[in-house]
């Protein structure tokens, strides 16, 4: 996916005028493009419409004017959209309470070689991550993922861990899966 561009960014105080229809937009795209699998596992996927608001927020709210920390912002948010071929997205591991959390991440270490993106002929297109979210002993809630699906739109999305809290599948719907495959085509 083509990463968004400075030329695509508009001053903090034009998005504040212009803010609630940016919002609205980017929150219907983020509906499309979010998924809960099993208990705790929930996959955001990005696009440049859902970066380029996340930019724009950030902005917005730390009053970002310099020229260094709005491209600063801009590679930030540009690693989590895929390259050609491929669909980025955050995952949550939702566990609110916090001892509960701490007890589990360590024990869900390989999760990441579990998750999976179902393609049409059947294939499980497993993700790289990034290793900075997992550590000797550690795994952290928040994890960054690509799936390379060599272009192919997928079909699901699910766990096979062992864990039954964790372990699940989602079929996407029509509307869910034109989106994704909007996102690749884009």
């Amino acid at each position: 996916m083509k990463p968004v561009e400075r030329s695509e960014i508009i001053d903090y105080v034009t998005y504040g005028d212009r803010r609630d229809a940016i919002r609205d937009s980017a929150l219907a795209a983020k509906r499309l493009r979010r998924y809960q699998v099993g208990a705790v596992l929930c996959f955001l996927f990005e696009n440049r419409e859902t970066v380029r608001y996340q930019v724009q927020e950030m902005m917005r709210t730390e009053r970002i004017v310099r020229e260094d920390d709005i491209l600063h912002e801009l590679r930030t948010y540009n690693e989590l959209l895929g390259g050609g071929g491929e669909l980025g997205c955050t995952l949550l591991i939702g566990v609110p309470d916090e001892a509960a959390r701490a007890e589990r991440l360590p024990k869900w270490l390989g999760l990441n070689d579990t998750l999976y993106m179902l393609l049409p002929d059947g294939t499980k297109a497993r993700p790289r991550y990034d290793a900075r979210q997992v550590g000797r002993g550690r795994l952290s809630a928040v994890q960054y993922l690509h799936f390379d699906l060599g272009g192919a739109t997928p079909v699901a999305i699910g766990c096979d861990h062992p864990d039954p809290e964790l372990r699940g599948e989602l079929t996407f719907a029509d509307d869910q899966r034109a989106a994704l495959a909007a996102d690749l085509a884009g």
